[in-house]
């Protein structure tokens, strides 16, 4: 029975062209469901209003998205007089949607049931990012790892979303910084891989939209949302929709030419916010001033760790050594000064800051304020608030997660 209500299930959310009135009642199953989405329960009634189809057809709907295991009775709602109605909700445990975040030196991996609650995670799985063929086969190793290793009652896999850095075109499926040597969408290749329905997402954005819709954001319609990795992304969210751009390419802060200098960006270009203002800058640095003679206690017999990992920095800035805390402040600064330019354009009602450089806390958080306090309009920035992800290491995965689900539901 459960291997028919899983066939039932994807048959529903396929993008198979059928007509008539197959068709009719797929796309009022559909509508159904996302209006118990939105509301959270409803009854025969609600559900009928808001479809404008009768009470019968409704409740023939209802009946059949129970026996498919997508929809089920909670009861019966309160009522002060007269027969009282029954509710219907959606079931958490008939479908998953799996989130990939991809780091440079790890993986997080996560499994969202149908209600939205994250029921199963790995992080911080050993991984090496480059753009070569065995790189992409051992993140596909990982992504089945996974899969293979999840009971048999969370198989019911419906979409996956796998999160990268750089310029990533999630309409189409492309991305042109990693793993771009197939002529297909890299999209389309890790769904003939797995079998499972594919979407792909600039990891910035990602880690914006699980804060969007599960963390700190709550009623603010207007957010920028600051991704302190290695390199430096943005999430921006306006007038409660995520912006993504033209070709998708929205937010690459990090690339904002603010800075005189000599330095060579991944990019290309020369000057770039990235240059003086990322993880990968810090690690520079504090190799430039170790080499002058500054002292660490990352040091052990006059050596560094090899290699150096940002994580390494972040936790000697909390363990309060004096050094990386000093230039900590220094990123946070000029990170604050080219938010100013942001914050001046946008007038946002709420930063956010994410990644793993904001693990530092008010090391980042305060010089990041006072430069905004420096370099922005006080108008402006006096109405932005500035805040620490609620959600850190696993925004990626939860906005993963949530973008193969929304991503699904919203296909017609």
């Amino acid at each position: 029975m459960q291997s028919q209500v899983n066939q039932n299930i994807f048959d529903l959310f396929s993008e198979e062209t059928i007509s008539g009135v197959a068709y009719k009642n797929k796309s009022l199953k559909r509508a159904i469901i996302n209006h118990l989405d939105k509301t959270g329960n409803a009854t025969i009634t609600d559900l009928t209003l808001a479809l404008n189809i009768s009470v019968p057809k409704t409740t023939s709907l209802i009946n059949e998205l129970i026996g498919d295991g997508l929809v089920k009775d909670e009861g019966k709602v309160d009522s002060k007089g007269g027969r009282r109605a029954n509710i219907y909700g959606l079931v958490a445990e008939s479908a998953f949607f799996i989130g990939v975040d991809v780091k440079h030196y790890h993986v997080n991996i996560g499994l969202l049931d149908f209600k939205k609650n994250l029921v199963s995670d790995e992080m911080q799985v050993p991984y090496l990012l480059a753009n070569t063929q065995e790189s992409f086969d051992h993140l596909i190793r990982i992504i089945q790892g996974f899969i293979g290793n999840l009971s048999a009652a969370h198989r019911n896999i419906l979409a996956l979303c796998v999160n990268l850095s750089g310029r990533v075109n999630s309409e189409n499926g492309y991305s042109y910084s990693f793993f771009h040597f197939h002529e297909e969408p890299l999209s389309t290749i890790i769904e003939k891989i797995t079998g499972i329905r594919t979407y792909l997402e600039n990891d910035s954005r990602a880690m914006a939209y699980g804060e969007f819709h599960n963390g700190i954001v709550r009623d603010e319609k207007n957010v920028l949302f600051v991704n302190l990795d290695y390199g430096i992304g943005l999430g921006i969210m306006i007038d409660g929709k995520i912006y993504r751009g033209k070709s998708g390419f929205a937010g690459e802060m990090g690339h904002i030419p603010l800075f005189t200098n000599e330095l060579i960006c991944h990019c290309g270009k020369k000057g770039c916010l990235e240059t003086e203002a990322s993880g990968q800058a810090l690690i520079r640095m504090f190799k430039e001033k170790i080499a002058q003679g500054s002292g660490s206690s990352l040091q052990h017999d006059n050596k560094l760790p090899e290699p150096l990992h940002l994580a390494d920095i972040i936790q000697s800035t909390r363990n309060e050594d004096v050094l990386c805390i000093e230039l900590v402040a220094g990123i946070g600064e000029k990170i604050g000064r080219g938010l100013s330019v942001l914050i001046n354009i946008f007038n946002p009602e709420l930063v956010v800051l994410g990644g793993i450089l904001s693990q530092t806390d008010e090391y980042i958080r305060l010089p990041i304020r006072s430069a905004l306090n420096k370099y922005s309009l006080s108008l402006v920035n006096n109405d932005t608030q500035l805040l620490m992800s609620k959600l850190k290491e696993k925004a990626g995965i939860i906005g993963g997660c949530l973008i193969a689900r929304d991503k699904l539901l919203s296909v017609q």
